[in-house]
């Protein structure tokens, strides 16, 4: 039976969610049969198993939810529109600081790795404090970098304020990984990952606001204007609707019961002894008490040693595939293409003004656009090969959706470089980023929804890892760039070496497709497995 989302606040739900799935003794392994009285999505039982609670997370009615999921999308296209937009005003910058356009492209690239090492300090704050109070705070340092930012009259007190506002929003990736987590089911993931990261992915859309607003006859501030002004609204909307997830499921369980409480199977063959548990249900917090912005402090929470483990997750294959991953695109598409896409298109035989110059964001938008109606295609991957698997799934079922990906986006790196060594027409341009970042956006979203999927021992560590390591790739991968690709051509460089190191990480695709459940075993054995489990952060894992 399917179960109904509607209830208010403050008053008892007219329906739980109930179910028997359970995790196998492999991580990642999950049995998904449903049984008589499950709620179910795509015909399969659903997991995490929930309390009998209506403040759980995953109890909440559906609206919520997106809500919540639209706020944090929203979080990550303007911390990355903001951290990328201006890279259209490096000229601007170095003439008026008087300085070289190369130490001018420091106002992206450092405020980039800001961006990274924000997680390493907010990530265990909103493991101690809570998601909702982090949240917050970390949209007010936003809001603040930026309208510092607006006023700034040097070089020196630009980059200070850079640096705070890209540090502020660091958490915009981490969160709505760790709220999607928190809230949806294992069905509904890889959909709302995937909804999360067309946001994140389209801030990669910064340099084109930034430009026509310059080429409209305003001043570079302008743009600091905009995002402090949407920041502000962002804050007000998260302070009303995003509720605080954090939640001890398994503690709750353990005081409320699980939607469903099974014994050992019996002689027949059949859960013999399942019993309903029928606990005196707790009500649902009123809206007053959700807007509370604290409330939540975890003594057994450790800040420093949470930071200090997150390094540990790079050793975990799926995790570090997700940080290739991340680096690569992110090196290729917003620093390699926005760099040079501007030198290319307004010198010969194009000719385009300079005003023009940031429409490879139309190419990158495009990409990101084109991939929209794929967003469900892994989930209902994942729960066909289930079902033929006799209700089993393995974190592996959703990868074969990223076969078409594997070749697309080096594909698009090949067209890209030789349109540039060429002086192509400039469609083939925005036809090579259109290319990579399709492909960038399977990456992206199911990647790292399947390293979610087979690894959660402690998601938020994961998360740090994550962030750090794609944040530092990128940043490699930016740093003298264009001299090096002016040097050596962009045929050798572009369509190369970068199609080289595309190619080398999609086709590791093929690795986790094939051999990915050999590996998780092997390495739920090993002594980081012990340690990550020892350490377990309660409510961090499904």
């Amino acid at each position: 039976m399917i179960g109904h989302d509607h209830h208010e606040h403050g008053a008892h739900p007219a329906h739980l969610k109930h179910s028997h799935a359970h995790e196998e003794d492999i991580p990642g392994t999950v049995n998904l049969r449903a049984q008589e009285g499950d709620d179910t999505g795509y015909g399969q039982a659903l997991f995490p198993v929930p309390a009998d609670d209506p403040n759980d997370p995953l109890q909440w009615p559906n609206w919520k939810k997106t809500i919540i999921l639209c706020i944090c999308a929203a979080y990550s296209f303007l911390g990355n529109s903001s951290l990328l937009g201006p890279s259209v005003y490096i000229g601007i910058y170095a003439e008026a600081f008087n300085i070289s356009p190369t130490a001018a492209s420091g106002l992206i690239s450092y405020p980039n790795l800001a961006y990274g090492f924000g997680s390493l300090f907010l990530v265990p704050a909103y493991l101690k404090f809570g998601r909702r109070p982090v949240m917050l705070l970390s949209i007010i340092a936003f809001a603040v970098g930026l309208i510092g930012a607006s006023q700034c009259n040097s070089f020196a007190t630009l980059m200070v304020c850079r640096v705070i506002h890209a540090f502020g929003s660091g958490v915009c990736e981490a969160l709505p990984v760790q709220l999607v987590n928190d809230i949806f089911f294992l069905h509904e993931r890889g959909q709302r990952l995937g909804y999360y990261t067309v946001c994140l992915c389209l801030g990669a859309t910064g340099p084109l606001y930034a430009g026509y607003m310059l080429a409209g006859g305003y001043s570079w501030r302008l743009f600091f204007y905009v995002e402090f002004a949407f920041a502000c609204l962002l804050f007000i909307l998260a302070f009303f609707f995003v509720e605080e997830t954090w939640y001890k499921r398994e503690e709750m369980k353990a005081r409320l019961g699980a939607a469903v409480e099974a014994s050992p199977i019996g002689e027949k063959g059949v859960d013999s002894d399942m019993r309903e548990v029928a606990p005196v249900l707790p009500p649902r917090k009123t809206f007053v008490q959700t807007l509370k912005p604290w409330g939540v402090y975890d003594k057994e929470a450790p800040f420093l040693m949470t930071a200090l483990r997150s390094f540990t997750y790079f050793a975990v294959p799926s995790v570090f595939w997700v940080v290739a991953t991340y680096g690569i695109y992110i090196g290729l598409g917003a620093l390699a293409f926005n760099y040079t896409f501007p030198l290319k298109i307004t010198a010969p035989p194009y000719n385009w003004s300079e005003t023009n110059s940031g429409l490879i964001a139309v190419g990158n938008a495009a990409g990101y656009i084109l991939a929209i109606p794929f967003t469900t295609s892994s989930d209902r991957l994942a729960a066909y090969l289930t079902k033929k698997n006799g209700g089993i799934r393995e974190a592996e079922m959703r990868l074969g959706v990223l076969l078409p990906a594997m070749l697309i986006g080096p594909a698009g790196l090949i067209v890209y470089g030789y349109t540039a060594q060429e002086n192509l027409h400039w469609f083939g341009y925005f036809a090579g980023v259109a290319m990579v970042n399709w492909s960038a956006y399977f990456y992206f979203t199911f990647s790292l929804a399947y390293a979610v999927d087979s690894y959660t021992v402690n998601l938020s560590e994961m998360l740090i890892a994550m962030n750090l390591g794609k944040q530092a790739i990128s940043f490699a991968m930016g740093f003298k760039l264009l001299t090096w690709i002016l040097e050596n051509g962009y045929v050798n460089v572009i369509a190369g070496i970068f199609c080289g190191v595309l190619a080398a990480n999609d086709f590791a695709l093929l690795i986790f497709m094939f051999f990915g459940k050999k590996i998780r075993i092997a390495t739920s054995k090993t002594w980081l497995a012990r340690m990550h489990k020892r350490t377990h952060v309660v409510g961090e894992s499904h």
